[in-house]
This record gives C-alpha cells, sequence and structure tokens, in this order.
C-alpha cells in the first residue's frame, strides 16, 4: 500500500497526475472511477472525497484533497525540488513557468469541460457550443506554438512539468494529426515529451496508441 491515493481514468485528466508523481518518484495506488460522470459506484467513490466528482482527486499521505492539476504540480515540485518538475523560486525562469502552467489549466483546460459535455451548458445550442470551443481551443494551440522555440521545451533547454502537459493534452482534441499540422513546434515537442523517461510510462499507460 502506497502513501498516496490517485482517483482517475486512463488517458483523462488524472494522466497530468499521473506523470507528475512519476516525475517526482512518489508510487501510489491508482483507483479507477471509470463512468464516474454518470451516477453509479464510480461516482459515488470519487464524490467521498472530492464533492466536485472531477479527476485528477489526489489523497495526500497526511490525507489533504488536492483537486487541481496545478496545484499538485507545484505541491510535487516543492516536496522533490531535485526532480525538476519547476524552477525554484527565484530562478529566473519561475515567472514564464507559473504563468504558462497557469495558462494551461485556466484556458485551455477549461475548453474540455465545457465541450465534452455541451448539453449541460446549452441544450439549446450544443452544436454551436461545441463549434464555438473547438475553434477557441485550436486559437490557443495557436498562440501556444508562437511561444515556442524549435527545438525546445517550453521553457527553453531544460523540460519541466509544462512540457508533461503539452504532451499528455496533445492527445486530446484536436489531437496530434491537427497539431502536425498546424502546429508543428507544438506537434514536435510533444513527440520528445513522450520519450522524457520521468513521464514515458504514464503517457504510455494512458495512451497506448501513441
Amino acid at each position: 500500500m502506497s502513501d498516496w491515493r490517485l482517483y482517475g481514468v486512463a488517458g483523462w485528466g488524472s494522466s497530468l497526475a499521473e506523470a507528475m508523481l512519476d516525475w517526482a518518484g512518489e508510487s501510489y495506488d491508482f483507483v479507477d472511477v471509470d463512468g464516474f460522470d454518470a451516477p453509479g459506484p464510480a461516482r459515488d467513490r470519487l464524490l467521498a472525497v472530492n464533492p466536485l466528482a472531477r479527476v485528477p482527486t489526489l489523497v495526500a499521505p497526511d490525507g489533504f484533497v488536492h483537486t487541481e492539476s496545478a496545484a499538485i504540480a507545484l505541491h510535487l515540485a516543492e516536496l522533490r525540488p531535485e526532480a525538476g518538475l519547476a524552477p525554484a523560486a527565484g530562478d529566473p525562469l519561475r515567472p514564464a513557468f507559473l504563468n504558462r502552467l497557469i495558462w494551461f489549466v485556466s484556458a485551455l483546460y477549461p475548453t474540455f469541460t465545457y465541450r465534452d459535455y455541451p448539453e449541460r451548458w446549452a441544450p439549446d445550442a450544443a452544436d454551436q457550443l461545441t463549434a464555438n470551443v473547438d475553434a477557441f481551443r485550436q486559437d490557443l494551440w495557436r498562440q501556444l506554438e508562437q511561444a515556442l522555440e524549435p527545438d525546445a521545451w517550453v521553457l527553453g533547454d531544460k523540460p519541466s512539468a509544462l512540457d508533461a502537459y503539452v504532451t499528455i493534452m496533445s492527445h486530446w482534441r484536436p489531437r496530434r494529426p491537427w497539431l502536425a499540422q498546424h502546429c508543428p513546434k507544438a506537434h514536435a515537442l510533444a513527440l520528445r515529451a513522450d520519450k522524457l523517461p520521468q513521464i514515458a510510462a504514464a503517457v504510455r499507460r494512458n495512451f497506448p496508441e501513441g
């Protein structure tokens, strides 16, 4: 029995937390809550620890419940600074890291909440909502593309948790074929990040199709 307990679903947002835990060298138990987005036992298990019923939900050794991937990344970076998940406080790259991390979770990630369940948010205009969110997400990827340097990690010479976000989220809509055509630097970064030893196993577990 490990000290950490991660509630998640293969290929979902919990894959971000898996990558961070692996990167930090932390062992954990994975609680599969596939089907949590509908009433049933899986949802009940998740609700018991997180009233938002969202993944990732990570229960720490001391019992604290982490419910946001950015908070998990920052906490693990502080807990295991030697792992290199994030630039340390005072590092010149720290502001850029924080800004891009919050961009991932406040701009890009929420598009999946609305796009994947349009009937919840706009039952009378679900198709329009889907089309608008898809277009907005593509614009966000183009913004990231403009900020990237060729053959570099998000922050430049050294990989960080940000590169785990890129490679994992590249498997979600609009997915990698679209990125290869429209955002070649982001696509190339995702392919390189797939092979980072810190997260390669987590990527294979969640996206075995490649």
